[in-house]
C-alpha cells in the first residue's frame, strides 16, 4: 500500500471555538430511559433510586450530562410520554424526594441533569382534559385543547383528514352530556395524548410554571418532545401526504430531496415565539451569564430542510436541536460527508453547535440498523419474521460510526447501552409489545420496544443485574448476557472500553470545540478530516467505508481505532484517530 501525501492547506470548514466555550456547546449527553436502566425495588421496572445508585458508572464512563426520558405521573399509554401531572413522579419510578436525590447525586459526581418535557400534548387523564370532557363545547376548559366540530351533515366524520403518527385517524369523538355524540379532539399520537391548544394563554403560562418548578429543583435543562408540533396551521386544513414527524412532505428522498409545502401540523412559524419566552425563563436562572451555569433547551424537531431545523437554535431560542439527518444518513462516505458539511454550515449560520446522535429510544439501535443492507429504509422496529441484521457487520460499523461521531465538533448524544454494543431485541415476541404503534398500525409496524429493553449490568445475576426478577417489563434477549458491563469492564478492545477511550481523548484534546478541515487525500470512499484546537493540537480522523484497506501515513501515531488495523492500513468499516504532529 502506498502512503498518502499530506494534503495542501485548505480553508477551515468549521472554525474552532474557545476552550472555555459554554458546556453545552461540546458536551456528551447520555440518555437514560428510566424504565430500562436499573430496577431498585425489584418490580421489573427501572426507577429513580436504581438510576441514582448507578450514576458513578456514568461519571467513570466520561460523559458530561444525563438526559432522562419522562418519569412523570402517567397512565403509560405511551411509556410516559402521556403526562398526567408534570410536577410529580409516577409511583413506578419513585417520588419527588427520589428525583431530588438523583439530581443532587449527579451534581456531586460532576454530571448535569436534563429532563424530558412533553408540551405538545398531555395525557387524557390530566385534570385539564378530564375537565374538558365534563364541560360544554366552546367552554374555557375545551379551549385548552384542540376540540372541533365534525365534518359531514351530522358531524360524524373527523374535522379533517389528518392521520396519527402511530397510525389511524388523528381525531377521536367524545360523548357529550346525555351520551350524545359530540365534538372531536385532536391527537397527533395516541388517543390518550390529546394535543394542547398553544394559542391559549393558559397553556403557555402553565408550561412556564412547569419550567420554573424543575429549574427550582436544580435541573440543568430540558429536552423538548415534539418541539416542532405545538402550533398548527390556521383553519386546520387537510393534508394529502403521508403523516410523519417531518415538517415537510415525508417520503424516501429520491431526486428532489425537499418539498416546498410544510405539513400543517408541523414546524409552523408560531412555535418560535413560544421558545423565545422559554429562553428568557432559563436565562433568568443565570443572571451573571456564567457559561458553567447555563440551563439549556434541546429540541426534538424532525424538520427539513436543515436550515429550518437550525432556526430552533437561534441565539434567543433553544441551545441545541437533535440532528436527525446524521442519524438517518446511509452508511456511505459521500452521504456522511454531505450531512456533516450541511449540518455544520447550517449551525454556523445561527451561531449554534451541531449535535450528533446515532441511537435513541425511538429508533432501531445503530448496532442493528447498520447491519442491514446499505440504503434500506429505516425500519420502525424489527421482529420475528423480519429481515434480520448481520450482527457482526452491524457491530463493526457501529463502532466505526461512533468513533466518527465522537470526533465531530459540537455536542454528542449517547443512548443507554450503546456503549456496550447492544443490538435491538429483534426477536421480541409480538405478544409482549407495548408500543402503541404496534396496535394502531394493525401490526404493520413493530414499533420501538426492541430498543427499549432493560440493559445488562452483570452477566451471571438475575435479569443480568438489572433487578431482582427475570419478569422485567420487556424481556431481555440472551445475547445481552455476554454484553453485560461486568463482562466488558477492563477488557481491551471491548465496546465499553472503546467508548471510554474515545470519550477520554475527546475531552483531553477538546475535540468538541475543534476546527474541522476536510482531508481528501485518502480517497472517495473515506470520511477523513482534521480536528484541531486553537493551539493546533488535535487528531486526524479516517473512516473507511470502502471495500479496500486505506493506507496510513508512515509512522502514524494511532490514538485509537474502532477495529484492528491490517498491515498499517485501515480496513473496511473502521475508523481510526491519529495524533497530529
Amino acid at each position: 500500500m502506498t502512503s498518502p501525501q499530506p494534503p495542501a492547506a485548505t480553508h477551515p470548514h468549521h472554525p474552532a471555538e474557545s476552550h472555555d466555550a459554554p458546556w453545552w456547546r461540546h458536551a456528551v449527553i447520555y440518555q437514560i430511559y428510566p424504565r430500562s436502566w436499573a430496577d431498585g425495588n425489584g418490580d421489573g421496572i427501572g426507577d429513580l433510586p436504581g438510576i441514582t445508585a448507578r450514576l458513578p458508572y456514568l461519571a467513570d464512563l466520561g460523559i458530561d450530562a444525563v438526559w432522562l426520558s419522562p418519569f412523570y405521573v402517567s397512565p403509560m399509554c405511551d411509556a410516559g410520554y402521556d403526562v398526567a401531572d408534570y410536577r410529580d413522579i409516577d409511583p413506578i419510578f419513585g417520588t419527588l424526594a427520589d428525583a431530588d436525590a438523583l439530581i443532587h447525586t449527579a451534581h456531586d459526581l460532576g454530571l448535569r441533569v436534563i429532563v424530558d418535557l412533553v408540551p405538545n400534548h398531555t395525557s387524557s387523564e390530566h385534570e385539564w382534559f378530564q375537565a374538558a370532557l365534563a364541560a360544554a363545547p366552546g367552554s374555557p376548559e375545551r379551549r385548552r385543547y384542540m376540540f372541533a366540530e365534525g365534518s359531514g351533515s351530522d358531524g360524524s366524520e373527523p374535522p379533517n383528514n389528518w392521520q396519527s403518527v402511530f397510525g389511524g385517524t388523528a381525531w377521536t369523538r367524545v360523548q357529550e352530556a346525555g351520551g350524545t355524540p359530540g365534538q372531536w379532539y385532536l391527537h397527533l399520537f395516541d388517543p390518550g395524548q390529546p394535543d394542547l391548544n398553544w394559542e391559549n394563554p393558559e397553556v403557555r403560562e402553565m408550561f412556564l410554571d412547569v419550567l420554573r418548578f424543575w429549574l427550582d429543583r436544580g435541573v440543568d435543562g430540558f429536552r423538548v418532545d415534539v418541539a416542532h408540533g405545538l402550533v398548527k396551521a390556521e383553519g386546520l386544513p387537510d393534508w394529502h401526504e403521508r403523516t410523519g414527524m417531518l415538517g415537510s412532505h415525508e417520503e424516501e428522498h429520491e431526486g428532489d430531496s425537499h418539498q416546498a409545502t410544510r405539513a400543517p401540523m408541523w414546524d409552523q412559524d408560531g412555535v418560535h415565539e413560544i421558545y423565545r419566552e422559554w429562553r428568557k425563563v432559563l436565562d433568568s436562572y443565570n443572571p451573571e451569564g456564567d457559561p458553567a451555569r447555563d440551563r439549556i433547551l434541546c429540541a426534538e424537531a424532525w424538520v427539513e430542510p436543515v436550515e429550518r431545523a437550525v432556526a430552533y437554535t437561534r441565539p434567543d431560542e433553544m441551545h441545541q436541536a437533535f440532528n436527525f439527518g446524521f442519524l438517518e444518513a446511509p452508511w456511505r462516505a459521500a452521504d456522511l460527508r454531505t450531512v456533516i458539511t450541511d449540518s455544520l454550515d447550517a449551525a454556523d449560520m445561527v451561531g449554534a453547535p451541531s449535535t450528533w446522535v446515532l441511537s435513541n429510544h425511538d429508533v432501531v439501535r445503530h448496532t442493528s440498523r447498520l447491519g442491514l443492507e446499505v440504503g434500506t429504509q429505516r425500519p420502525n422496529g424489527i421482529g420475528i419474521g423480519d429481515v434480520q441484521p448481520n450482527a457482526i457487520l452491524g457491530a463493526r460499523r457501529a463502532r466505526a460510526a461512533t468513533a466518527l461521531m465522537l470526533a465531530l465538533p459540537g455536542s454528542a448524544y449517547v443512548y443507554q447501552g450503546e456503549e456496550l454494543g447492544l443490538p435491538d431485541h429483534t426477536a421480541l415476541p409480538d405478544d409482549v409489545r407495548q408500543d402503541p404503534t404496534w396496535e394502531r398500525s394493525d401490526h404493520a409496524e413493530r414499533g420501538r420496544d426492541g430498543c427499549r429493553v432493560p440493559i445488562p449490568w452483570e452477566a451471571d445475576r438475575t435479569a443480568y443485574g438489572f433487578g431482582a426478577t427475570w419478569d422485567t417489563w420487556l424481556p431481555q434477549p440472551e445475547i445481552y448476557g455476554p454484553l453485560a458491563i461486568d463482562r466488558q469492564q477492563g477488557v481491551a478492545g471491548s465496546s465499553l472500553e472503546l467508548y471510554r477511550t474515545l470519550l477520554a481523548i475527546r475531552r483531553e484534546l477538546d475535540l468538541g470545540v475543534g476546527e474541522l478541515v476536510w482531508d481528501e487525500s485518502f480517497g472517495a470512499q473515506t470520511v477523513a478530516f482534521r480536528i484541531t484546537d486553537q493551539d493546533g493540537a488535535g487528531v486526524l480522523v479516517v473512516a473507511n467505508l470502502g471495500t479496500d484497506p486505506v493506507p496510513l501515513p508512515e509512522g502514524a501515531d494511532v490514538l485509537v481505532s474502532s477495529g484492528h488495523l491490517v498491515d498499517g492500513g485501515v480496513p473496511t468499516d473502521t475508523t481510526v484517530w491519529l495524533r497530529l504532529a
